[in-house]
């Protein structure tokens, strides 16, 4: 039987953007699965902080300083924490 490390035990604690609820301040901390590369390529990167703005057909979030529109299932492949 396989005991979970530290990092499997965060990485789990983890939220999707998807899930996370509107307004809250969040910190990046994985971007995971087949659209990560174009993810990265708009900026969500790792220990980056966002803002969810809005959950609706498409989710609207704040980046650098930059409103980001994403669809559900981009937004279901970034891990994210609350920002502390």
């Amino acid at each position: 039987m396989k005991l979970a490390g530290a990092t499997d035990l965060e990485i789990d604690s983890a939220l999707t953007l998807n899930q996370a609820g509107v307004g809250c301040d969040l910190r990046i901390e994985g971007v995971t699965g087949p659209g990560c590369e174009r993810l990265r390529a708009m900026g969500f990167c790792e220990e980056l902080r966002v803002r969810k703005l809005s959950s609706g057909r498409n989710l609207l979030c704040s980046l650098c300083g930059t409103r980001v529109a994403l669809s559900r299932e981009l937004a279901d492949q970034v891990l994210v924490k609350m920002a502390g």
